[in-house]
């Protein structure tokens, strides 16, 4: 899956698809979202994503960075400005303290330091046309279920975890992006240190 990054507006947004889905039980959290659209779409509140605006880094007053990685291809050192198309499954960030809408950047960190939220899963969407943001949400929160029981092991209906998917914009999908990811985070807003994978909690 390629991304083309190097125009001022390519990223990702995060849009109100009515917040992140939680499992049932009474369990709240902080997490709320405005977000229009423009790049790349998280159902988190940006306040909560570690972002810039694509404002700042369309004008290159903050350059966002491909996170060091191993051998493994695991990030292996903190990237406060890591370029969001640069992000994939098994890469694990920590929420920011930004209000954004465009996602142009995101902050990257090990899985083995604590952290806020993990890529489980990644699929692109089929087309040519952008399918619209209500359609591509659908789309994504539909994948993003299905894939949660199968990383997590156990069922989303009584785990301690929720999810939240990030999303492809109308102007980032006219540059090519198609890649939805799914990031799960605990829904105590607790901090995550390791892999959630097999978790079953």
């Amino acid at each position: 899956m390629t991304h083309v990054t190097t125009p001022a507006h390519a990223g990702r947004l995060a849009l109100p698809f009515g917040g992140p889905r939680l499992p049932p039980g009474g369990r709240t959290t902080e997490r709320k979202h405005d977000m229009p659209s423009a790049a790349r779409t998280a159902r988190r509140p940006l306040a909560l994503l570690g972002v810039t605006t694509l404002g700042l880094a369309g004008c290159g007053l903050l350059p966002a960075a491909d996170p060091v990685r191993g051998d493994d291809g695991a990030i292996v050192e903190a990237e406060a400005n890591a370029d969001v198309f640069s992000i994939t499954v098994g890469d694990c960030t920590n929420d920011g303290d930004v209000d954004a809408t465009e996602v142009s950047s995101v902050e990257a960190v090990p899985c083995d330091e604590p952290h806020d939220n993990e890529v489980y899963a990644a699929f692109d969407v089929d087309g040519d046309e952008f399918p619209g943001t209500d359609e591509i949400q659908v789309i994504a929160d539909e994948r993003c279920l299905a894939e949660f029981e199968p990383f997590v092991g156990i069922s989303y209906d009584v785990s301690r975890l929720g999810y939240w998917p990030m999303t492809p914009t109308e102007s980032s999908w006219g540059q090519g992006d198609r890649e939805v990811l799914c990031l799960v985070f605990d829904v105590d807003l607790e901090k995550l240190t390791g892999s959630a994978e097999g978790l079953a909690e």
